[in-house]
């Protein structure tokens, strides 16, 4: 991920909505940033991005998780239409990241992987996400965006990527952005 192609945005719904363009009705499209997020099967209730998009969508991931449509294994992908009046986003993709327990930075870049992959197979480029494990603190925000970086020269995708973060998670990533630079 360059700094060219790196953007951030902070789960803050208002923050999300601003993404909106300005006189957006409730039957205008959606902008073409979809929503990657991660989903452990052990986290209950969801947190961060997940959390705030499951408010937003007044319990819809919730219920998913409930009637089992939905589970968080570690091999899940779960593609949603928009929600237009509800999330600014084209589509949200929620990805199983198994048990919290086991996720450790192997797990984190095999992750990463299978997400960036089927990103670009699916043809989105451009989108917004919560680095895997950075809701639960499993990971650090500098070393998460490390090993996103180290993914993207490996795979080669280009891909415009907005990471939803904390105001001091993106403190870090942008230290470590700056500090890459020179």
């Amino acid at each position: 991920m360059s700094a060219a192609s790196l953007h951030f945005l902070p789960f803050e719904l208002p923050r999300w909505d601003a993404l909106a363009l300005p006189g957006r009705g409730a039957d205008a499209a959606p902008l073409p940033l979809a929503l990657a997020l991660g989903v452990f099967t052990d986290e209950r209730p969801l947190r961060g991005a997940a959390g705030l998009c499951d408010w937003r969508l007044c319990g819809r991931l919730s219920r998913l998780l409930r009637a089992e449509r939905l589970s968080g294994r570690a091999d899940e992908v779960v593609m949603l239409p928009p929600a237009q009046a509800r999330l600014p986003f084209s589509r949200l993709l929620l990805f199983g990241m198994g048990e919290q327990a086991s996720f450790d930075e192997r797990a984190y870049r095999v992750q990463v992987a299978r997400m960036r992959s089927v990103l670009e197979r699916a043809g989105i480029r451009s989108y917004a996400l919560q680095p895997p494990g950075r809701s639960s603190g499993l990971i650090a925000a500098r070393r998460a965006l490390e090993l996103w970086q180290e993914q993207t020269r490996q795979d080669g995708f280009e891909h415009e990527v907005t990471v939803v973060e904390s105001p001091s998670g993106q403190k870090e990533m942008a230290e470590a952005l700056r500090g890459r630079a020179r």
